[in-house]
């Protein structure tokens, strides 16, 4: 793997709990489409979880979105650090 891949321990969690392989490539890919807006906008947010959920192949009820959107925005996580951080994982 190289300098740019997510951490093996991360990818090998989400491979087991899923039972599917997924590429780094592919969460990188993901990742990097992830914006401080994303955060904010209850649609983009709501993309965001139905394309985790689909490359995970794992069903999401419309229920657990709107928690996970509600999680997500009473968070109080500042975009612009996350967009940082995001930065500094892809780098890895």
């Amino acid at each position: 793997m190289s300098g740019r891949n997510i951490s093996r321990d991360v990818l090998n969690a989400v491979n087991r709990k899923t039972g599917k392989s997924i590429k780094p490539s592919d969460i990188q890919k993901l990742a990097s489409g992830v914006k401080p807006a994303t955060l904010q906008s209850e649609a983009q947010l709501r993309q965001l979880i139905k394309n985790v959920a689909k490359m995970a192949n794992l069903p999401v009820s419309e229920s657990t979105i709107q928690d996970i959107i509600k999680a997500v925005k009473g968070s109080g996580v500042n975009p612009a650090q996350l967009e940082q951080m995001m930065k500094m994982m892809l780098k890895k």
